[in-house]
């Protein structure tokens, strides 16, 4: 009989198998998107800025999702017991999306930008350069989080479910003033 904490085959989530399978195939997603990028710059298409612009809005989205679930997940593990099987799920959830997702994506969002930033700007733009801060402000705020994945992931001290609530609304302020340089570039 299986319990809604078990895949199909009787695997958990939380288990080492799952979690090679989720590293094998964020592995293979990023080797395929390697090649994509690479196959790109080889085959120089006419249209090369608009492909490498798409490839680094997906990066963005898969950042930007992980920056915003991930004080989701503290808030609720702050209030779980040191050692209880539910911080120990957390501990796990917050590793692999930090692995898997977070840090892939926003090295991909990094090399693509500026790559674009070079190539189609030049460094050039006031606007271009609030953009670059901004975005050097938002890897601020995933180290933060790194840092504080790996003190829960040793039961060290916790800040409160406040702090992660307000802390939440820090990636969610940067990209919108993001956004508003990209589209707008008001200066």
């Amino acid at each position: 009989m299986s319990t809604p904490e078990r895949e199909e085959g009787g695997t958990r989530q939380t288990d080492a198998p799952a979690g090679r399978k989720s590293r094998v195939r964020a592995f293979v997603a990023l080797s395929v998107l390697v090649a994509i990028v690479a196959g790109l710059i080889v085959w120089q298409p006419a249209d090369l800025i608009l492909w490498i612009k798409a490839l680094h809005v997906v990066a963005v989205i898969s950042w930007m999702a992980g920056l915003l679930y991930m004080p989701r997940l503290f808030i609720y593990h702050t209030d779980a017991e040191p050692g209880s099987q539910t911080s120990e799920t957390f501990k796990v959830m917050e590793q692999r999306l930090l692995k898997v997702i977070m840090r892939p994506a926003m090295m991909i969002t990094w090399v693509l930008g500026l790559y674009l930033a070079w190539s189609v700007y030049g460094f050039q733009g006031g606007w271009l350069h609030a953009k670059i801060l901004a975005v050097i402000l938002l890897t601020g705020v995933h180290v933060h989080y790194a840092d504080a994945v790996g003190r829960f992931s040793r039961d060290g001290t916790r800040r409160t479910a406040r702090y992660w609530r307000l802390m939440n609304e820090v990636p969610t302020v940067l990209m919108i003033v993001i956004v508003i340089l990209v589209i707008v570039k008001p200066f």
